[in-house]
């Protein structure tokens, strides 16, 4: 069975998306559908702009996601299986059928906006934290005064924790303690898949409840729960409890193999997925998609 994964924020880079549209018609339509929804020409800061514009909250969520769906349409996939690793599951409901293209980027958009207020109310970061047990990670969060918690379980031995900034501080002092090869603080805007993304739920989940989700042709493995699903009210529900919950990447892709998955394909900007899969299980095909 072929399993589709969409990358997330991060997998940016100057440039992307310019080979499609140059050379797809259909790809040149989509681009400026979205130009035309988002209210400014994303297309321009993707193609040309500098590494500064892309990292943008407001432009990089949009473009990750309106890769990778140009991308799939352009290639016309399709999935057994799909997930998407945090924002990359919006384009992973786009694709499987859940959420039309344009319902889907104005979520994202609106994700990215709520996302960037409550990066604003306090401060607060996330850090990464390598060769360390999963279980050891979540106790020592749990043993800290203030907010810090898992966020993402991307591979074994990667594991993101994210927070306020100074129990994060705290907490990678104690990982290195208990023999983490590293746990340092990433360059991120703020505590992403933590209860300091509260705010941006709440923002969130109006907007979703106020979308229209379809039964989709396959099941998507959802960050929150690691599991597949196809029922829309379940779908959304997942979807609102994403923002504050974490990714767990690694138990999704152990879940989609178990499910029968042969084959991995990642879709959209860059090969971080790709590597993710190698480490969680060498033994399945990847693949990572380009025109």
């Amino acid at each position: 069975m072929k399993a589709y994964v969409f990358p997330g924020q991060g997998a940016q880079f100057t440039g992307m998306g310019k080979d499609l549209y140059e050379n797809s018609p259909l790809a040149k339509e989509l681009f400026e559908k979205a130009n035309d929804i988002l209210g400014f020409r994303i297309t321009d800061i993707m193609f040309e702009g500098t590494a500064e514009e892309l990292k943008e909250t407001k432009v990089t969520q949009p473009a990750v996601f309106l890769h990778s769906v140009i991308l799939a349409k352009v290639l016309d996939v399709k999935p057994d299986m799909v997930a998407g690793h945090s924002l990359g599951e919006f384009s992973a409901l786009v694709v499987n059928g859940a959420l039309s293209f344009e319902d889907g980027l104005k979520l994202v958009s609106q994700r990215a906006m709520a996302m960037q207020k409550a990066c604003e109310i306090a401060p607060s970061t996330m850090a990464a934290v390598l060769n360390l047990d999963d279980k050891i990670v979540e106790d020592i969060c749990a043993s800290i005064n203030g907010v810090v918690v898992p966020a993402n379980y991307n591979c074994p031995g990667q594991l993101v924790i994210s927070g306020e900034y100074k129990a994060v501080e705290l907490a990678c002092e104690k990982m290195k303690e208990a023999g983490a090869k590293r746990a340092l603080i990433l360059p991120v805007g703020g505590a992403f898949h933590s209860p300091m993304m509260e705010p941006a739920r709440e923002e969130l989940a109006a907007a979703i409840e106020a979308t229209t989700f379809s039964t989709p042709i396959c099941p998507v493995y959802q960050n929150v729960t690691a599991n597949g699903v196809s029922d829309a009210t379940e779908i959304k529900k997942n979807l609102i409890s994403q923002l504050t919950g974490a990714v767990r990447w690694t138990q999704s892709v152990q879940q989609m193999i178990t499910d029968g998955a042969t084959s991995f394909t990642e879709v959209g900007p860059g090969k971080v997925l790709v590597g993710l899969v190698n480490k969680i299980n060498k033994d399945v095909e990847t693949i990572s998609a380009s025109l």
